[in-house]
C-alpha cells in the first residue's frame, strides 16, 4: 500500500474496477448542479445545450470547466469551437434551460431572444450573466468531453451582493429547483 503526500493510505481501486453506472448516478442524484447554457457558432449555424457541470476553476486567470455529452447534437460544434459563450442562469431563465435540454428543438427560432456578438458567438439576451470564453483545453472523459475555457468578456445582468440569496437555478434529483431565502442556512 502506498502513501499519498499527507500520509493517507492510497485506497484507490486498481484501474479497470469501478462502481456501476447506476450507483454512480444514485450518488450524484443528491448533489445539485448550477445550470448554464453553452452556445457556439459553427459551419451549420448556432448551437446550444444545457449543462449542470460548469465550475469556476481559477479567478486569475479566469478559468472555468464544463463537460458536454457525446449524445448531444450540439457537442461536435462546441468541441470544435475556439470560443464559446457560457450563460449562467437563475430561476428567471428556466425556459432557456428547458429549451437547451430538449432534443430536436430549434433553440434559435425566436430571433428576438438572441443575437451574435461582434466576434460571432450566439448570446441570449436577458440572462443572469454570460461569459465569452476562449477554449484552452479539451479532454475526452468516457462518453463526454471536458472543456476548460478562459473568460474573455463578461456581462452580468442580475448581480448579487455577497451573502444575498438570489434565485439560483439548480438541477437536483432529476428536477429543476430555485434556491433562495428559504434555502439559506446560517
Amino acid at each position: 500500500m502506498s502513501s499519498l503526500a499527507h500520509g493517507i493510505p492510497d485506497s484507490t481501486p486498481a484501474i479497470g474496477t469501478s462502481v456501476s453506472a447506476d450507483d454512480f448516478k444514485r450518488a450524484f442524484r443528491g448533489h445539485p448542479g448550477g445550470i448554464a447554457v453553452i452556445t457556439a457558432y459553427g459551419e451549420n449555424g448556432p448551437v446550444a445545450l444545457t449543462a449542470s457541470s460548469v465550475s469556476s476553476v481559477s479567478a486569475d486567470p479566469p478559468l472555468l470547466i464544463f463537460s458536454v455529452s457525446a449524445l448531444s447534437s450540439a457537442t461536435p460544434t462546441i468541441i470544435a469551437a475556439d470560443t464559446i459563450v457560457v450563460h449562467l442562469l437563475d430561476a428567471e431563465d428556466i425556459s432557456l434551460a428547458r429549451a437547451g435540454a430538449t432534443s430536436g428543438l430549434d433553440r434559435f427560432a425566436d430571433t428576438s431572444t438572441w443575437s451574435r456578438l461582434a466576434t460571432g458567438e450566439p448570446v441570449y439576451h436577458g440572462v443572469r450573466a454570460w461569459l465569452r470564453c476562449k477554449v484552452v483545453s479539451r479532454m475526452d472523459a468516457g462518453g463526454s468531453t471536458v472543456i476548460a475555457a478562459q473568460a474573455l468578456q463578461v456581462d452580468v445582468e442580475r448581480d448579487l451582493e455577497p451573502g444575498e440569496a438570489g434565485a439560483a437555478l439548480v438541477y437536483y434529483n432529476r428536477s429543476w429547483h430555485r434556491l433562495g431565502e428559504h434555502s439559506l442556512l446560517d
